[in-house]
């Protein structure tokens, strides 16, 4: 069953004298309990779009389109609209724990606030603090609650954070690179337990990364992102495995190889995105394309294919 349902998505955002559009015409779908992977290059519009479903996108964003959560209407709503959404049935987990964790307060009164929000009593709200640290791996809980964050390691504030956004069983957390600031070996350890508590709750979780591998390692579903549009998605290992767009396949070609090669070189993907504020007519991509053509140039590819789904105009050929 759809949880989360957003068409023609689009973000415009004004930059001095012109407005730009980081996210256009995006549309994807999110269903109860599923792991949706979205990724791209820097500049994609990942967190941006992961924000305006969350109602937090930056300030004066305008966000047209439709939203819908569980059959509400939320696209264009002010916050006061999300108010009973945020930290019950909606929840963030961000890049930077310390984006979201106060300095001058301790972890586990932190965590005890998202519990009194659904209007449960001080004195168990912070028993569910301390169980919420110790489901997520913190040593100690008990103590460790007491701790300000400033007193926690990097992986331990993700964790920190993790057990804030689950404590109340949302329907929906959002990932927005979890693990971008924290070494190969904790990066595991707080996906594991990302993982797990998503399977405990039962909740959907869209998962903002660059991360190929975590993808497909986590993810269900895929949504590949370029220049603020849909490019391809669907289920990761028919993605992964016979992608039909040539922006994915150059993603996957430019991952570096499993066992030592003769060619000690990276493998790259030549050129760049385009910024917001400069997007070509026509797709996006093309200027990056070995198969683009006029049509590529001066008209945008839709998406088309059912549960396999792809925006581009050579899909068949890029396929073979």
């Amino acid at each position: 069953m759809t949880l989360l349902s957003v068409r023609d998505l689009r973000v415009r955002i004004r930059d001095g004298s012109r407005t730009v559009t980081p996210v256009r015409s995006l549309s994807f779908d999110l269903r109860r309990g599923e792991v949706l992977g979205v990724v791209g290059e820097s500049g994609a519009g990942k967190s941006l779009t992961a924000r305006a479903v969350l109602g937090m996108a930056p300030y004066g964003a305008e966000i047209t389109g439709s939203v819908r959560f569980d059959g509400r209407e939320l696209a264009g709503a002010d916050r006061r609209a999300y108010a009973g959404l945020w930290g019950r049935r909606m929840a963030y987990v961000p890049q930077d724990a310390l984006a979201v964790l106060s300095p001058v307060h301790t972890v586990g009164d932190q965590i005890a606030a998202a519990v009194r929000s659904t209007g449960c009593g001080r004195a168990q709200a912070r028993a569910r603090a301390v169980a919420a640290l110790d489901r997520v791996g913190i040593a100690d809980a008990a103590r460790r609650a007491k701790a300000y964050p400033h007193e926690f390691s990097g992986g331990m504030r993700q964790r920190a954070v993790i057990a804030m956004a689950t404590v109340n069983d949302p329907d929906l957390v959002v990932a927005d690179e979890p693990t971008t600031a924290l070494d190969t070996t904790v990066q595991a350890q707080v996906l594991d337990v990302l993982a797990e508590r998503r399977a405990e709750t039962g909740a959907a979780l869209m998962l903002v990364t660059h991360d190929l591998g975590v993808v497909a390692r986590y993810a269900d579903r895929v949504l590949v992102m370029y220049a603020g549009r849909h490019t391809e998605s669907g289920p990761v290992d028919r993605v992964f495995g016979q992608p039909r767009a040539p922006y994915t396949a150059a993603l996957l070609a430019s991952l570096p190889p499993g066992e030592p090669t003769a060619d000690r070189r990276l493998p790259v993907l030549g050129g760049a995105p385009p910024a917001p504020a400069d997007v070509p007519a026509g797709c996006a991509f093309a200027p990056r394309c070995p198969l683009a053509d006029d049509r590529c140039g001066a008209e945008a590819p839709e998406a088309v294919g059912g549960a396999h789904l792809v925006s581009c105009h050579h899909a068949v050929e890029a396929a073979a």
